[in-house]
């Protein structure tokens, strides 16, 4: 089923370790949150990694460099190599270089990461907009940056610079909750300068082609939490997509979602790499999954039957995807979610 014409989760009777040579997972609310592992991720990983799935690491996040992020992972009970991570930082570090002479200076407002990523692309990092820039680069600092920062980028973009963003994800999850993200610090500069940046993280071509570039994959399976990147940027990159509800999305979001926001699979956390996934069936307006039915009446998203809660959420989007067609589901869901405790 093709990505634009996606009325119903897809089902797989292989399992998806096996069905996909590689694996492009994000990070945060899909592998940890807080610096922390979320529950049977671990495990899921290094079984799918010894079955020979390839594991890459692709992360909005531009704070940290892959060796750190490589570092993080193997603590945590998943080894990684630093070529095993993919960031934002490296994707807006191409788009810059493609774009500039070797050897520019860049105005780096974010962390690390940035500066690695620009570096490694022939480009000079420096720290003020007095130092001579002739270009932008604003990616995610962390909690800590201070407001300052956003003061010298609007003093660089307001005379002129080029401005580049890592990502544009306005939150980002951490072990207290959700907190802003580098989406969010955009938009003070864009409120300060009227500016718009040029964006390379997903779910824009300039992130999908980093990642091609740095892992060769020829089947791919993007495997993240949020529908606005990681599931949007499979959609533009046209390859399938898992959606785990461990991060920023959830079950309601999923049933009202637009196209490119429809992922191929969905399941609860990253054990779903390692299973099929159960058929969505139709018969007319009625979508089936396990023990459940679901269909429109009226205003309402219907939901009849019993069984496990992520099949009646599979029947849900069936019947949601299909009555919304290109648009967003306005259908009252609240009663069938329910019944699902979603």
């Amino acid at each position: 089923m093709s990505q634009a014409s996606r009325t119903r989760p897809s089902g797989s009777s292989t399992a998806l370790n096996e069905a996909y040579d590689t694996a492009l997972l994000d990070l945060d609310g899909v592998v940890y949150a807080g610096g922390q592992a979320i529950g049977h991720a671990v495990e899921a990983l290094t079984t799918a990694r010894d079955g020979g799935m390839h594991l890459a690491y692709v992360t909005n996040n531009a704070l940290r460099t892959p060796a750190a992020v490589a570092e993080h992972l193997t603590e945590l009970g998943v080894p990684a190599e630093s070529a095993d991570v993919i960031t934002s930082a490296q994707a807006v570090a191409r788009l810059i270089a493609d774009q500039l002479p070797a050897g520019s200076r860049v105005l780096v407002i974010g962390g690390e990461g940035l500066r690695v990523a620009l570096r490694e692309r022939g480009l000079e990092p420096v720290e003020s907009a007095d130092d001579d820039p002739v270009a932008v680069a604003q990616g995610y600092g962390g909690p800590d940056l201070a407001w300052g920062r956003f003061a010298e980028a609007s003093y660089a973009v307001n005379r002129g610079l080029p401005w580049y963003a890592s990502n544009t994800d306005l939150t980002i999850p951490s072990a207290r909750g959700i907190a802003p993200g580098n989406g969010a610090a955009v938009e003070v500069v864009r409120i300060a300068t009227g500016a718009e940046p040029q964006v390379a993280g997903k779910p824009l071509p300039p992130m999908h082609r980093e990642t091609v570039l740095r892992t060769g994959a020829e089947r791919p399976l993007v495997v993240g939490d949020r529908l606005d990147t990681d599931i949007e940027g499979a959609f533009n990159g046209g390859v399938d997509s898992l959606l785990v509800l461990t991060g920023v999305t959830d079950a309601a979001q999923l049933v009202a979602a637009v196209p490119e926001h429809r992922p191929t699979y969905v399941d609860a956390d990253l054990r779903g790499l390692l299973t099929g996934q159960p058929e969505v069936t139709r018969d007319g307006e009625t979508f089936g999954c396990g023990g459940w039915t679901a269909f429109a009446r009226g205003g309402d998203l219907v939901l009849e039957g019993d069984g496990d809660a992520l099949d009646g959420l599979r029947a849900l989007c069936g019947a949601a995807w299909s009555h919304a067609g290109d648009g967003a589901c306005g259908l009252d869901a609240a009663k069938a979610m329910a019944r699902l405790g979603l």
